[in-house]
């Protein structure tokens, strides 16, 4: 790679990532709002590449600001954020960091899990309080029980891996149904959630899926069933959860991600049967080494024409 080629950085990086991207390209690193809109009205004549997230994407508008723009890249899997189209229509390289965080987001996935149907935070809570087990409602198995899957992804089938070590039946839901797949197929929400016990969100973001997870689905899930998210916090709408979590709809839920990042979801905090970690299911330092190897190899493939490795 040759410090020629100028690239904007839209998300964070760690301060060892971004002086590795520093040498190998002229970045100019823009993480918030207002430092984004500058560096494009300024500089959006030179950029060529641009690096960024799903969550932040890059608008059909910036792009046409970027007459020189070649490449977007993602540093995770998904790209919801990105105007694909407008890409296209330029003739604009999209691609992204699939394959790069799967197994850190499967472990963080059957974490949740094991935490939410054992309902680890509130044992640790009466623990605290001095309560003994024999003062506590017994929490149900993990092992056993029937996991649906909604986004049968690379990651979706690293949980459903996972989950198999625990003797569950496995059932999923896409736009499809995988040819490959052993598991069992399911065309609609409301018949895999009326089917399984534990319901794992992995699907991607964006208008498509947006409160995919409705009243209906919590319903059909219902008073003993369990939901795990760490596909997109647009998924599942946070007060219709959070009513669902108080008024018994569905018995618990464990949550990486949700509506309001990086805000705190203010609804959900006083539930005591829900388990919320910070949008990091995807994150490890083995996960976004990964992730800024395979961004490199990208830029360098493009750029020296031997082909980028990850298109969208």
């Amino acid at each position: 790679m040759t410090p020629q080629i100028a690239l904007l950085v839209l998300n964070t990086l760690t301060e060892e990532h971004q002086a590795r991207v520093a040498q190998a390209c002229d970045a100019t690193f823009a993480q918030t709002d207002e430092s984004r809109a500058t560096a494009i009205r300024e500089k959006g004549a030179e950029f060529r590449a641009v690096l960024t997230i799903g969550l932040l994407g890059l608008t059909r508008e910036e792009m046409e600001a970027m007459p020189k723009l070649e490449i977007i890249c993602c540093m995770g899997a998904g790209y919801e954020g990105i105007d694909i189209e407008a890409a296209r229509a330029r003739g604009i390289v999209v691609v992204n960091g699939r394959g790069t965080n799967d197994n850190c987001a499967a472990d963080h996935a059957m974490g949740l899990v094991i935490a939410t149907v054992r309902n680890f935070r509130r044992l640790d809570k009466l623990c605290r309080d001095g309560v003994w087990r024999t003062s506590i409602p017994q929490p149900t198995n993990v092992s056993g029980k029937r996991m649906g899957i909604y986004g049968l992804g690379t990651i979706g089938e690293k949980i459903a891996r996972r989950a198999q070590g625990f003797d569950m039946a496995i059932g999923y839901h896409n736009r499809r149904a995988k040819a490959d797949s052993a598991y069992r197929y399911f065309d609609n929400l409301l018949d895999l959630a009326a089917w399984c016990d534990i319901l794992v969100c992995a699907a991607p973001g964006g208008a498509e899926t947006k409160h995919s997870i409705d009243a209906a689905v919590l319903e059909k899930l219902g008073p003993e069933g369990y939901l795990i998210n760490i596909g997109r916090g647009s998924l599942v709408e946070t007060s219709l959860l959070a009513a669902a979590l108080r008024d018994g709809v569905i018995a618990g839920a464990g949550i990486d991600v949700y509506e309001t990042e990086p805000q705190r979801p203010e609804a959900l905090l006083d539930l005591d049967n829900l388990l919320i970690t910070p949008h990091l299911a995807g994150w490890s330092p083995e996960a976004t080494q990964a992730q800024l190897s395979l961004f490199l190899a990208n830029l360098e493939g493009h750029f020296t024409g031997s082909g980028v490795l990850s298109p969208v």
